[in-house]
Order: structure tokens, then C-alpha cells, then sequence
């Protein structure tokens, strides 16, 4: 018996984590957007300083929110091409792995999100995924030799 829900063609799969990717970004940028405005840190200035903000302890929640963005544009050049080359080895596999980090990235993200840095910890599992995508990557290049 077929899954109804599942697409005959694998790639589907990796599309979808690719939308969804693009929409956690969009989340996460809606979210340091109302942070700026919440706390009245204006453009371009990227992170509050002491004096920013009405109350010093508003500059390490707002922070906290940027930051929790920043690292996941800074993470995107090393997830993005294992995720790429892994559709190659194992569409539904690399889908799977992917899904796995974009679930812990958005814990990171709402756990950093909380105001106390050490919350990012929530989103550790987003490592199993990023780590299934590196060992897929290595197993496609060792099966070419």
C-alpha cells in the first residue's frame, strides 16, 4: 500500500526542506525586525549597546534575538552545500537529516530568544543532522574512488 502523503519522486522531499529553510529565515528575520522595534535599535546598527535601550537588560534581549539570527546566516554556508551534495547521494535521506537541523536551528533560535544565552542549547540536535549530512557527503565522495 502507497503512502498518499508521500511524493513518488524523492527530490520533492529536499524541495520542501528547502522552502522550509527559506521560511525559518523569514521567521527568524520577522522576529529581530520586532525586536528592533520593541527595544528602538534602528538600521543599520546591528547589535544594542549599553545606553541603546531604555533598561540595560532590554540590550541582552535584544541580543540575544540578533544574534540568535546571525549565527544561523553564519551556519548557512556550511549546512547549504552538504545539503546540496547529500540530495545527490540519497534524496530522502539528506531530506530527513535536513529536517533534523531545521528543527534544532529553530530551537536554537527561540531558545536564544529567550534572553539568557545558554537557552540556545535547546537546538543541539540540529548537530545530528548537520553530522548525518557530513558522513553522507563523505560516503558519496569515498564511493567515487
Amino acid at each position: 500500500m502507497a503512502c498518499a502523503f508521500c511524493p513518488e519522486n524523492p527530490l520533492a522531499w529536499t524541495g520542501l526542506l528547502t522552502i522550509q529553510y527559506a521560511l525559518t529565515f523569514v521567521y527568524m528575520g520577522i522576529k529581530v525586525s520586532q525586536a528592533r522595534k520593541r527595544f528602538g535599535i534602528k538600521y543599520p546598527q546591528l547589535y544594542a549597546n549599553k545606553g541603546d535601550c531604555k533598561e540595560e537588560k532590554d540590550v541582552m534581549a535584544y541580543n540575544c534575538v540578533q544574534r540568535g539570527h546571525q549565527n544561523t546566516v553564519e551556519d548557512a554556508s556550511t549546512f547549504l552545500p552538504l545539503f546540496a551534495f547529500a540530495t545527490f547521494i540519497n534524496p530522502a535521506i539528506a531530506a530527513a537529516f535536513a529536517e533534523v537541523y531545521c528543527i534544532g536551528r529553530v530551537l536554537y533560535f527561540t531558545g536564544y530568544c529567550s534572553g539568557d544565552p545558554k537557552g540556545r542549547m535547546r537546538g543541539a540536535i540540529q548537530y545530528v543532522g548537520k553530522i548525518g549530512l557530513l558522513g553522507m557527503c563523505i560516503y558519496g565522495v569515498a564511493s567515487l574512488w
